[in-house]
Parts: structure tokens; sequence; C-alpha cells
């Protein structure tokens, strides 16, 4: 499966700190993902009701795990948990 996209997707905000806090993390661990920007408006985001149940972001769709997810704090344990180093930084 050379070539295939990234197995984590992230809906996101431009300039949101909780979306910015999980491409961090993406980034720490050397993740890769694509990104989805979604729309400003809170009532608009029926791409990511869709997907999570909610129209918060972040939310991310984990296909290796099948895990979808939203609440920054909660991504960030999942993905430092499910791909971060045992007793890591």
């Amino acid at each position: 499966m050379s070539g295939s996209e990234p197995s984590i997707t992230l809906y996101r905000l431009q300039a949101c700190p909780f979306c910015e806090r999980v491409v961090r993390v993406l980034n720490e661990l050397d993740l890769p993902y694509q990104s989805r920007f979604v729309e400003p408006m809170h009532s608009e985001r029926n791409v990511v009701k869709r997907i999570s149940g909610k129209r918060s972001v972040p939310a991310i769709v984990d296909e290796n795990t099948g895990v979808t997810m939203s609440e920054s704090a909660n991504i960030v344990e999942y993905l430092e948990h499910t791909y971060g180093a045992e007793g890591g930084a």
C-alpha cells in the first residue's frame, strides 16, 4: 500500500489552540496525518458531526484502530497511549 493516504485524519480549525495542541503531539510522535479544515461556523460543521457525532474540533479518525474521537485532551491521551513510547517524555 505504498503511496496511500495517512491513516489519521485531523478535522481542525485555522488558529485553534486546541487543534494546534493535537498537531504538536502528532508531529512529536512523527505520525503522518492529513488535515481537513472545517467551517468556522459551529452550526455548519456537518462533516465533523457525521464522523464524530459532535460539531466540536479537533476531531480525529484513526483508520488503523477504527477510533473516532473529539476533545483535544482525549485525543492527546489516545495518541500518546497508542503511538507513544512506553513511559515516554
